[in-house]
């Protein structure tokens, strides 16, 4: 820990905290807009503002700040499977990730699957928890550079495609060397008797490590998943320790997860 993080008080990363989140659900905020929301002065906002810049979790701009644009490079830009991926149910995922990161405990080692839903899950873990992410995707690994108060690991392993995951046999092994604490499962499909399931083999194995290393597993999947089943299996529904989805899932989908004794949160 540095000086300067052993300086803060809690009300100072209460309010740090309030920040990210506002940007994380406006994009941008001003200094006066923060001010009015938090109570306090401008003086102190705009030392919070710097702080938070120097600390690289924002972008000051004139008159206030912004979110941190994904660090997509070009080549990446000019293909737009990704990108659609996460406009789909983009706002359930937002608050999926929301509600789902907020699972997260002091010094976690946390691990995700590859997806959109797990990266918005990773954009929305807590400041200075003291916690170690592991991740195969070259993307999650891009933008957490930028997060000095997190310890990230990354997978050796092939590149698969435009959705930079590292799978295969040097991927898996280095999970297996990893205890987590918490991991964040994207699928492709939940089905209460088929498990939890993706649509590439070389993930399927993959996500089947991560699996078997952590101690809890938490689903992130949207309303639409639910029933779906695609050609590989990631896990069996016994697996899963809590589901994280959204207000479109009816209570007829969750309740067999729910009768499994399985954690599931709608928001």
């Amino acid at each position: 820990m540095t000086d300067a993080e052993e300086r803060r008080s809690p009300k100072q990363e209460q309010r740090h905290a309030a920040i990210l989140q506002r940007l994380r659900e406006a994009g941008s905020a001003s200094v006066e807009e923060l001010c009015a929301e938090l109570g306090v002065s401008v003086h102190t906002i705009r030392r919070d503002l710097e702080d938070l810049h120097d600390r690289g979790v924002l972008r000051r701009v004139h008159g206030g700040a912004a979110q941190l644009e994904p660090l997509f490079y070009e080549p990446f830009r000019a293909d737009r499977s990704f990108q659609e991926q996460m406009e789909s149910f983009a706002d359930e995922k937002r608050r999926i990730a929301k509600a789902a990161a907020a699972l997260v405990n002091e010094g976690d080692v946390v691990a995700m699957t590859a997806g959109t839903t797990t990266t918005e899950t990773i954009r929305c873990l807590p400041m200075n928890r003291g916690l170690t992410v592991v991740t195969n995707t070259v993307n999650v690994a891009m933008e957490l550079c930028k997060r000095k108060d997190i310890e990230v690991f990354v997978t050796g392993g092939h590149l698969r495609g435009t959705w930079f995951s590292l799978v295969g046999p040097t991927a898996i092994e280095s999970i297996n060397k990893v205890f987590i604490d918490t991991l964040f499962i994207g699928l492709h499909g939940i089905d209460d008797k088929r498990g939890l399931t993706c649509i590439d083999p070389d993930e399927a194995e993959l996500n089947k490590a991560m699996v078997q290393q952590a101690r809890r597993k938490v689903v992130v999947a949207d309303s639409s998943k639910f029933g779906v089943v695609e050609k590989w299996l990631i896990a069996p529904t016994a697996a899963v320790d809590v589901i994280v989805t959204d207000t479109g899932v009816t209570e007829e989908k969750v309740a067999p997860f729910r009768k499994r004794g399985i954690a599931v949160h709608v928001v």
